[in-house]
């Protein structure tokens, strides 16, 4: 399933891309800026500030929504099918993140952006959520966009079963590769997963593929901190063939969604991080041989 195509792009990989965001993660991570990526299913999102009070929602008789003293009010716990409300609001207040497309819809989307790749030698990058953690419809996606020789590039947490690695590496051309922390603890705290997991899957992948890129989001309080950062870094350093790293300051550009969502946004006293923050990180993964930026 996946919630957005975004074409030209000229982020997240070489040249003009198009991004396929995939819905799904199994991390939890507090300044996470697509919250509506997390859920493998169907989301229903609610712009209060776009109702104007049609009511179409509530034609439908579907027990998530219903009318308040306040206006239309969401059960964001409801168990019902929540798809039925696509299209219904003629504002855009209620609606639904999440698509079935087929291998054959995307590809037709993709093919679109031909011309493109072509001249600045882009190609797509497949975003989420997880998509590694997606099912064989992504590797036969992979397949045929191996076939078309389109450059192929996935952004990734590596929070999933080496096997669900090891079935893409050959189809794809860039991985961008998230590295969040190397202690355990302050990541199981802030993001749900196991570090050791990622690491481990960061090892064995670093010995078979030849272009990796580690990014790494800088959030205040989690990483950010020169002892934490040569933390990450040194690892890096220890995966000899990785020779690129990207740091990409916290931004709080998501914030609005968590409240569309229902949910509460756990970071939301956090001031955002500065690019001129980053500068002795960047100076030091320099001086240990990477090539280091700021941004994707």
């Amino acid at each position: 399933m996946i919630f957005n195509i975004q074409r030209y792009s000229t982020h997240d990989g070489k040249g003009i891309r198009t991004m396929i965001f995939y819905k799904g993660c199994p991390l939890r991570c507090m300044w996470c800026s697509n919250p509506e990526s997390q859920s493998y299913s169907y989301s229903l999102k609610y712009n209060r500030h776009l109702c104007k009070g049609f009511e179409e929602c509530l034609k439908i008789g579907n027990e998530a929504v219903r009318a308040g003293e306040n206006g239309i009010e969401i059960d964001f716990t409801s168990k019902g099918d929540v798809e039925i409300f696509r299209d219904i609001c003629p504002t855009k207040a209620v609606t639904v993140s999440g698509e079935e497309k087929s291998t054959i819809d995307i590809l037709a989307e993709i093919e679109k952006d031909l011309p493109f790749y072509k001249r600045s030698e882009g190609g797509v990058t497949f975003s989420g959520g997880e998509p590694l953690s997606q099912g064989p419809e992504l590797v036969e996606l992979l397949q045929e966009l191996k076939k078309r020789e389109i450059n192929v590039s996935i952004e990734t947490s590596l929070h999933v079963p080496w096997e669900m690695i090891e079935r893409c590496i050959i189809f794809t051309d860039t991985i961008l590769s998230d590295l969040k922390h190397t202690n355990a603890e302050k990541f199981k705290r802030y993001t749900g997963g196991d570090a050791t997991l990622v690491m481990k899957n960061l090892i064995k992948l670093s010995a078979l593929h030849n272009n990796i890129v580690i990014r790494v989001p800088v959030v205040p309080d989690f990483n950010h901190s020169m002892s934490e950062m040569k933390g990450i870094i040194d690892f890096t350093i220890s995966l000899k063939k990785i020779q690129e790293i990207h740091f990409l300051p916290y931004h709080t550009l998501g914030n609005e969604k968590y409240k569309m969502l229902g949910r509460r946004y756990e970071l939301d006293e956090t001031k955002k991080v500065d690019e001129h923050e980053l500068a002795d990180y960047i100076e030091y993964a320099e001086s240990k041989g990477l090539k280091a930026k700021i941004g994707g």
